[in-house]
């Protein structure tokens, strides 16, 4: 097997697309939005891909995700092939089962097992009426941070997502109080990754969050979306209870970290 940089998106989305729920991310990547940010690594043997790694940088910390395929271990050996080119501090979504290629040269710091869920039962979408959200776009950024900073202040939000026409607000009055956006979203490869979802404490359980995750679900598929997925806690019951009614499925399970040499 070959350790390789690889350049060619016609490769890294045939690998992707055999499982393209657990490779969402990676997939959206590949578009011209994204593509200039990423570096991509991997493990090839005939001529095909066979583990992928993506370092992503257009955040304030880069992220290294590294979803691994089977068998898990040879997934495990490319990470610790490319130790000497990974940043010195980088977030990770990793397998759990690779996280001890780290352990050597990095302190590992762990936020949890999370689920990525994937938007399986379209027909669901349809039970929803129609909600009074409207689309945010670059001059809503300062409500949105305002919003982040009262009720998601650990958050992973990129102003320049908004430019994509796909994140909805619902307000009170003139005060923006829920939100739902897209961490990725790819035309040309018709996938999202929904992201940035919250609702103010003070305007917590009344449903404005499914709603918003419903209706902007409906817009992407509009759009032409074939796949939608995204992140959340394995723990964090009240939003994995909003989108399985929207319709989404847990698809796999992954950790992730924070990772300093």
């Amino acid at each position: 097997m070959d350790i390789v940089c690889v350049h060619s998106k016609d490769e890294i989305e045939a690998f992707a697309r055999r499982n393209p729920f657990l490779h969402l991310y990676e997939i959206g990547d590949l578009d011209d939005f994204f593509w200039p940010h990423t570096t991509w690594y991997a493990l090839q043997a005939d001529g095909r891909i066979r583990q992928l790694v993506l370092l992503y940088t257009d955040l304030s910390m880069p992220i290294v995700l590294a979803n691994a395929a089977e068998p898990v271990g040879s997934m495990h050996d490319l990470l610790v092939a490319l130790l000497p080119w990974l940043p010195k501090r980088f977030y990770g979504h990793l397998s759990p089962e690779v996280v001890a290629a780290f352990t050597d040269v990095y302190r590992v710091q762990a936020h949890g097992i999370h689920l990525k869920m994937g938007l399986q039962n379209t027909s669901r979408l349809a039970k929803f009426e129609p909600s009074a959200a409207v689309k945010l776009a670059s001059m809503d950024v300062e409500d949105v941070q305002t919003l982040f900073r009262a009720s998601y202040p650990v958050n992973w939000f990129v102003p320049r997502m908004l430019e994509t026409g796909f994140y909805y607000g619902l307000r009170d009055g003139s005060k923006l109080v829920s939100v739902a956006g897209v961490h990725v979203y790819s035309e040309r490869y018709r996938v999202a990754a929904l992201g940035n979802i919250t609702t103010h404490p003070d305007f917590r359980g009344r449903g404005l969050g499914t709603k918003l995750v419903a209706q902007l679900c409906l817009e992407l598929t509009r759009a032409g979306v074939e796949r939608i997925g995204l992140n959340v806690k394995a723990d964090n019951a009240a939003a994995i209870a909003c989108y399985e009614k929207v319709g989404f499925e847990q698809v796999a399970r992954y950790g992730e970290y924070t990772l300093q040499l």
